[in-house]
């Protein structure tokens, strides 16, 4: 017994330290209900295990947790740096924010005293930082808040990291919520006081999210009076849309289990009755090395863009062939001998 009490205090302490004691609690207790079949208050857990606790809980199933709680670490942060590095997809998303928020902003934050934002899988904050800092601009003597969702703990780490280091971000409290965008909306029901928003976005998320209706219905309800929801994803039709539905039998297997473009989310809008406008982002990045197999940067994107860690060695030749000549022949252009792969985007903004 001494020694599954020592595994699960080290599990405790090291899930503490990864995703905080919000989260910790949050998880302790799935992994309850989930062993001992009932549902549990695990608030003092932290000080005072109860043995069931001990015999149910391991090590190894904490840091399961850990593991599915922050997804997008380790190799896939790095694959994600590395094709925003090559696609120009965050300079795309920039330059739509800077045309269409600035004046939401001044609609959403007319006669209010304060500003209260709320970020949901805001990754390293690159996109976060500008849109801070346009609200800030519009309003600089307007108090604002920030809370972030973010599974991932390297990329909130990052995100940390750049706040530190900007200036004016360092005058706006933020309040880090180290969990899922599923976890978060448990905690948000638990409580009895509910925080609610005059501006949210989810710039990319949405894809990842186990339902689209729910999830746009409670982040629409956390909407203050005049407020908006900002979704960004990618545009129907686009060259991702026509690649992961062509292919969903063999991408829609693993973080992403169902792929949603513009047109799904602009579907569960108007299914739910919510007015919303939509901006278009326009993007394209060059993929002409995918179709060389000793291009390493074409290895990596083609990597990332079928969400594998070795595209070569994950499909059979026919459908390696298959997706090599959708990608070329459906889902890009040609220009000057090279290939560019259709990335737009789609950036709607749904009142509240």
């Amino acid at each position: 017994m001494r020694g599954q009490t020592n595994s699960l205090w080290e599990g405790i302490e090291t899930l503490q330290r990864t995703v905080g004691e919000e989260s910790t609690l949050s998880l302790l207790s799935t992994y309850s209900r989930q062993s001992v079949g009932g549902e549990s208050d695990c608030s003092s857990w932290i000080n005072d295990p109860p043995s069931v606790l001990t015999l149910c809980i391991s090590k190894e199933s904490v840091m399961a947790a850990v593991e599915k709680q922050c997804c997008y670490d380790s190799g896939a942060s790095h694959s994600f740096r590395f094709y925003l590095e090559h696609s120009g997809e965050h300079t795309a998303i920039l330059q739509c924010v800077h045309n269409v928020l600035p004046a939401e902003f001044k609609r959403i934050g007319l006669d209010k005293s304060s500003l209260d934002v709320l970020g949901v899988g805001s990754g390293g904050g690159e996109v976060d930082a500008q849109i801070l800092t346009l609200l800030q601009s519009t309003f600089p003597a307007v108090p604002i808040t920030t809370d972030i969702v973010e599974g991932s703990v390297q990329l909130t780490d990052n995100f940390k990291a750049l706040v530190a280091k900007t200036a004016n971000l360092q005058k706006i409290p933020f309040t880090w919520h180290m969990v899922g965008s599923e976890n978060y909306e448990k905690q948000v029901k638990a409580k009895v006081a509910l925080k609610k928003f005059d501006f949210i976005h989810m710039v990319q998320m949405i894809y990842y999210v186990d339902n689209l209706a729910d999830t746009i219905k409670f982040y629409h309800s956390l909407l203050k009076n005049n407020g908006r929801l900002m979704i960004i994803v990618e545009a129907a039709n686009s060259g991702w849309d026509i690649l992961w539905k062509t292919y969903k039998k063999e991408l829609q297997v693993d973080a992403i289990t169902e792929y949603r473009s513009s047109a799904e989310v602009i579907a569960c809008l108007k299914s739910q009755g919510l007015k919303y406008e939509e901006h278009a982002a326009p993007n394209t990045f060059d993929i002409t090395g995918c179709f060389n197999p000793s291009s390493e940067t074409g290895q990596r994107l083609l990597n990332f863009m079928t969400a594998k860690d070795n595209f070569s060695q994950s499909f059979t030749p026919d459908i390696r062939a298959g997706m090599l000549d959708l990608l070329r022949n459906k889902c890009s252009t040609e220009k000057d001998g090279k290939v560019f792969f259709d990335s737009n985007l789609s950036c709607l903004l749904v009142y509240a």
